[in-house]
């Protein structure tokens, strides 16, 4: 694993809970949003359910927790339905114990055969980060994609992401970026900025995966600012970003705030709203 990347192991590890840092009622709840931000549905007659495939990688649970309030967003808007996915773990038994990973949930499938993901109306993908890029799981899943690539079979399918990352300085190995803007910039803002860059990093980490959707034809579907004022707070540590809802784990005992729970659940609201109004359920298509 990198270097700030995702999790590591730790000797203090306890079950990941939420925490008990409460969103504010005034800043970190999803404002109501205008007819503009979520589109209403389009006019069919009780077709079959539009399904979005949340297929993530979870090494220590924080992307299988943020995945699973995704999914109870998006099975909140009616005629669509979550359905979760693993992808396939590249690491072997005896590694994994040696680094002290839990034991997978039986109830989520592991996605074995990529063409399953052409089934979907939908995409969300879930990932730690690695040396400031997706796990590598997750990298070998994109790989194993050629056949729906060559034949484009994921065109125009609506997909984003959400992502974990271990500290605030996950993946800051740019030199030039860290030699002229972050020290004059911490000198200048202190504490302040490297919450600020905190938020960017999350942003790099989705950057860096756009284009395995660009290649594909997916239509990426960022949540922009629609989850309300709370995406502008800067005194209190949050993952997520305009990209997708995110998560610092830091060691890996680090829980997930009710806030960053918060925007999991609204980003699966928001992309089932999007998906009902372009969307048209694959079962229906020749």
């Amino acid at each position: 694993m990198g270097k700030g990347g995702g999790c590591v192991p730790s000797k203090k590890r306890k079950p990941l809970v939420v925490s008990d840092d409460p969103p504010n009622a005034d800043t970190d709840i999803p404002v109501p949003l205008p007819d503009t931000a979520i589109p209403e549905s389009g006019g069919f007659n009780s077709p079959p359910k539009l399904r979005i495939f949340i297929v993530f990688y979870s090494m220590y649970g924080h992307v299988e927790i943020l995945a699973r309030r995704i999914k109870l967003g998006v099975d909140s808007i009616d005629g669509v339905e979550g359905v979760l996915f693993r992808v396939p773990e590249t690491m072997v038994p005896e590694v994994l114990e040696q680094m002290r990973v839990p034991q997978k949930a039986d109830d989520v499938p592991v996605m074995s055969a990529v063409a399953e993901l052409a089934e979907a109306d939908g995409l969300l993908f879930g990932f730690p980060t690695r040396y400031g890029a997706m796990a590598a799981q997750m990298k070998a899943f994109f790989d194993s994609t050629g056949q729906l690539w060559r034949e484009q079979k994921l065109a125009g399918v609506p997909a984003g992401f959400f992502v974990s990352t271990g500290t605030q300085g996950g993946g800051q190995e740019t030199t030039v970026f860290m030699d002229k803007i972050v020290t004059p910039a911490v000198m200048m803002f202190g504490e302040r900025f490297w919450k600020l860059i905190a938020l960017t990093l999350l942003e790099h980490y989705n950057w860096t995966a756009i284009t395995q959707l660009a290649h594909h034809g997916m239509l990426y579907v960022p949540i922009g600012y629609t989850f309300g004022t709370g995406m502008f707070k800067m005194d209190s540590i949050r993952g997520g970003s305009p990209y997708g809802a995110g998560v610092f784990s830091g060691d890996g005992t680090r829980e997930p705030s009710e806030t960053e729970l918060a925007l999991a659940e609204h980003q699966g609201k928001y992309m089932a709203s999007i998906v009902k109004r372009f969307g048209r359920p694959r079962t229906l298509q020749t």
